[in-house]
């Protein structure tokens, strides 16, 4: 487990889960591209849950883009089937077993407990089930369920960070842009909302949940 330390040291490996094609990018994708674009060398482990041919192949390309300074990168697409993630559970548990095997991360982060859309809460638990020994950082996604809470960890993003991370999800997600949420300025406002929450220097922040952490 990584200790929650003011040293500047950077996490070695991280692990983003998401339910869907555009989660991890929505809910961590600027910290990702913070945590690797500083030159520490960090490998990453990117997995999503569900998926089909046209998204499969949305969420590569958009991995490729988040993850071109890792050290090294997995990405991994899976076709459980959306939308009924609580009747899959056994098929998925199996899946957070064999991922165990492959990686230690320093941090994981994953759906947060809260979200109101079934798929994210199954990947939230079956991530506290699997690892519950390392530091776990619940992000949180905007959308019609208006199930936002108050976030009590932050990362610092500044604006050129929230910039390339915006870019790229209205560059590689074309198959959500009719969506009525998924525009500019809604990415933007969230993450200015939780820099002002957090007094960020850069004016944006990520905003998590964080429920046990060492100092």
């Amino acid at each position: 487990m990584l200790n929650l330390i003011f040293d500047g040291k950077h996490p070695k490996s991280i692990l983003c889960l998401g339910a869907h094609c555009d989660d991890i990018e929505i809910g961590c994708g600027g910290a990702i591209l913070k945590y690797t674009g500083n030159g520490t060398g960090v490998d990453v482990n990117w997995v999503v849950f569900s998926s089909n041919e046209a998204r499969e192949k949305e969420a590569i390309s958009s991995a490729e883009d988040f993850l071109k300074n890792a050290k090294s990168k997995t990405v991994m697409v899976n076709r459980f089937r959306e939308s009924f993630f609580p009747a899959c559970w056994g098929e998925i548990k199996e899946y957070f077993e064999d991922l165990k095997r492959r990686c230690s991360p320093d941090i994981v982060f994953t759906h947060c407990r809260r979200d109101l859309h079934q798929d994210h809460r199954v990947i939230n638990e079956l991530t506290w089930n699997t690892f519950r020994n390392h530091l776990i950082l619940e992000y949180e996604i905007v959308k019609y369920d208006a199930d936002l809470g108050s976030p009590n960890a932050f990362v610092y993003l500044d604006q050129g960070i929230c910039k390339n991370k915006v870019d790229y999800i209205l560059k590689h997600f074309k198959s959500q842009a009719d969506k009525p949420w998924f525009t500019e300025d809604l990415f933007f406002s969230i993450m200015r909302i939780r820099g002002a929450e957090s007094n960020s220097p850069g004016k944006y922040a990520e905003g998590y949940y964080c429920r046990k952490f060492v100092i």
